[in-house]
């Protein structure tokens, strides 16, 4: 007689219960989804995947007329294209995380009426996805950073770059768990969908993305740090160009945030995924 593997489903009892062995379990299924998310994403384009480049390189242009030429709100010296290109993937790619998380139960809703499978695979491979961009990007700008490092005393890498990894895991984190809230208040309440796209433009003109934190007033520096974005984004840039400062205490603080964001939002999840499909 062969052995046969058998899965029970129950209620789960308990207020919090997210079974990350199972989630692991299902990893293939995860990758299943990342490669539906490649190919829907470029199916039927000229360029397919090379969108992936062009995109940052094209609105990183448009940043560097407006805010450098125009508005001229890059600091001096650093080459203003690199400047506005290492905010431009990072916000990116958080702004990529926390969409697709935010459309976690509306967009699988038919999915997961029909199968079961942990609803959190979902989420982790949009993260997965939005990753993928993010490193595919992040080549052509090492590339250009070295460039510009050996031509030029304005940008200088240094020690902090040990941290990016862990810099771009908490992007990835903090926006999927902003995301899973949203997602999870907007199986009730659709209306809030509208505000936001609205709101993920607010937060990126309160975050350092297109302009130094040395324009920012004093008295104003501190409320402004607590933005859990707004560290990351000093910290990666000081970390490649030189350029800014590294606030550990800030960063720290910053930290703090991205895991109770997490894990309120897998509170949420766990809570809402037992009956939103009643809701949806």
């Amino acid at each position: 007689m062969q052995n046969e593997s058998i899965t029970y489903i129950t209620a789960k009892s308990k207020w919090y219960r997210i079974n990350f062995k199972e989630l692991w379990r299902y990893r293939d299924l995860v990758l299943l989804f990342v490669k539906r998310n490649i190919t829907t994403s470029y199916k039927q384009t000229i360029l397919g995947p090379l969108w992936i480049i062009i995109n940052p390189l094209i609105s990183t242009v448009v940043f560097t007329v407006i805010f450098g030429v125009i508005a001229n709100t890059s600091p001096a010296g650093v080459p203003q294209f690199l400047f506005y290109m290492s905010g431009n993937l990072l916000w990116s790619f958080f702004s990529s995380c926390l969409g697709k998380g935010s459309g976690t139960f509306l967009g699988n809703a038919r999915l997961f009426g029909k199968v079961y499978f942990p609803r959190l695979c979902t989420p982790v491979a949009d993260m997965a996805y939005s990753f993928l961009n993010y490193a595919i990007q992040m080549i052509v700008f090492v590339i250009l950073t070295i460039v510009y490092a050996c031509i030029t005393p304005f940008v200088q890498p240094n020690w902090v770059l040990a941290l990016v990894p862990l810099m771009v895991l908490q992007t990835a984190v903090l926006g999927m768990g902003v995301g899973l809230i949203i997602s999870s208040i907007t199986t009730k309440y659709r209306d809030l969908n509208i505000l936001v796209s609205f709101g993920v433009s607010l937060w990126m003109y309160i975050t350092p993305v297109v302009y130094p934190v040395a324009r920012i007033p004093d008295w104003l520096y501190p409320l402004f740090m607590l933005n859990p974005v707004a560290p990351i984004m000093e910290s990666y840039r000081y970390a490649f160009l030189g350029t800014g400062s590294f606030e550990w205490f800030y960063w720290l603080i910053s930290l703090g945030v991205t895991v109770l964001v997490a894990l309120f939002g897998l509170v949420v999840f766990s809570k809402v995924e037992k009956n939103f499909i009643d809701t949806v």
